[in-house]
């Protein structure tokens, strides 16, 4: 499997790298966020246990995890029957908490979502429904109560303020996410990639890595963009495939424009993408996007780097037959987004606050590619978190936005899903 290919981003370097155990009772595939929480509570509760987590790049974190928007979501997008809606309630409480007890960097600035015009009030009304089914703290504002909160702010007649949405550094939390894994004894081998399986049975537990084979008593895949090819060569993920999706964010030079807060369209909810908005860094400076163009290879960040034929060949199918039958509004998403450029993306940026001029945003930050689960059989897109498992093996196959905000309570359920499959 062609998983040892580089990327870059902004996680910090690992210390160094830890031998591969020849035996171990968990292995973790993965070193993004799901990943080393997930590594962290089963070792939390099994003290006794040995735990070991591979990742294929020399650093955790350098894929979606260190690449997001690194904004604390509130958890008032989601139905509130979903696990986003109950994860990312949770998860922002507790990644705020971490932040705070750890010292790293976090802007408590909060979120307006704004309407663009008439058509927007009942979006509104909706995610207002949406956050008090959640039990999500959300104040409903009228258009000069938005601008006090935020003088650069544009809406029509009204808006909601989610005063709980934070800013983080994600290359902060993973770091210190790793840190506690070494310092809680697990294994971190970075630089070893997964290879597959020794063997075809269901009973076999040996995985073949980069750095020799590890027989394990258990094995998670939160492999992000590869989840669902792994999953498969455990008998899962028959009706699943991951498509992926590109996303890249312009960063404001030290002209732009401060905010106070994130700004945000209301969203079209039945997509799991919110639209270009105004992000405020943890740093002070400011960000707006992202873009959501479909990617044609699983890594395909920019250029030709990381290409891979036979992925290019695998999504390219899968989305010339989304393409045609415009499935999800597939072929709608991808005419709009091609046509985003840098001064467009100002432009739509600019519906949702005054004071953007493009000539201060000319820096593309890296992109990040979004691991969207899609059920090939029912043509539809996989709007909440998904996995399976049983008493061998467990996949986390769509784990996407808000994810990384619902680590901490994510794992904790997962790892409950993995005890009642081992009994």
């Amino acid at each position: 499997m062609a998983q040892a290919r580089s990327a870059s981003a902004g996680a910090p370097a690992s210390a160094a790298v830890a031998a591969l155990p020849r035996t171990t009772d968990m292995l973790v595939v993965g070193g993004g966020i799901i990943g080393l929480t997930l590594a962290l509570e089963f070792r939390r509760r099994h003290p006794d246990c040995g735990v070991t987590l591979i990742e294929k790049e020399a650093a955790c974190g350098l894929h979606a995890s260190g690449r997001n928007s690194g904004v604390l979501h509130a958890g008032f997008y989601y139905t509130p029957d979903s696990l986003k809606a109950r994860f990312t309630r949770d998860g922002n409480r507790a990644l705020t908490e971490y932040c705070e007890r750890r010292g790293l960097p976090l802007r408590r600035c909060g979120k307006l979502v704004v309407a663009r015009s008439r058509a927007d009030l009942a979006g509104l009304d909706d995610l207002l429904r949406r956050g008090r089914a959640n039990g999500i703290t959300l104040e409903a504002v009228t258009a000069d109560e938005a601008r006090r909160i935020e003088p650069r702010a544009r809406t029509h007649e009204r808006a909601l303020f989610s005063p709980t949405t934070a800013s983080v550094s994600p290359a902060a939390v993973i770091a210190a996410l790793v840190a506690d894994a070494r310092s809680a004894g697990i294994t971190v081998a970075t630089g070893t990639a997964y290879r597959g399986r020794a063997g075809g049975g269901r009973g076999e537990a040996t995985v073949r890595t980069s750095s020799g084979p590890i027989a394990a008593g258990y094995v998670i895949n939160a492999a992000g963009l590869y989840a669902d090819r792994i999953a498969r060569q455990y008998g899962f993920a028959d009706r699943y495939r991951i498509v992926p999706f590109k996303g890249a964010y312009l960063y404001g030079d030290r002209a732009a424009p401060g905010f106070r807060v994130h700004i945000y369209p209301v969203p079209d909810v039945a997509t799991p993408f919110l639209g270009v908005h105004v992000t405020a860094l943890a740093d002070g400076g400011v960000k707006l996007g992202p873009t959501a163009t479909p990617a044609f290879w699983r890594e395909h960040y920019a250029g030709l780097g990381n290409f891979s034929l036979r992925e290019c060949l695998e999504v390219a199918r899968l989305e010339a037959g989304f393409f045609a039958r415009n499935d999800f509004g597939f072929r709608d998403l991808a005419v709009r987004e091609l046509s985003r450029g840098r001064r467009r993306l100002v432009q739509l940026a600019a519906e949702l606050a005054t004071g953007l001029d493009a000539a201060r945003f000319r820096r593309w930050g890296p992109a990040g590619i979004r691991a969207q689960l899609v059920d090939v059989n029912a043509r539809t897109l996989e709007m909440d978190f998904a996995f399976e498992g049983d008493d061998r093996s467990f996949h986390v196959l769509n784990a996407v936005s808000p994810a990384f905000t619902c680590a901490l309570p994510m794992s904790a359920y997962l790892v409950d899903r993995v005890e009642q499959h081992l009994g």
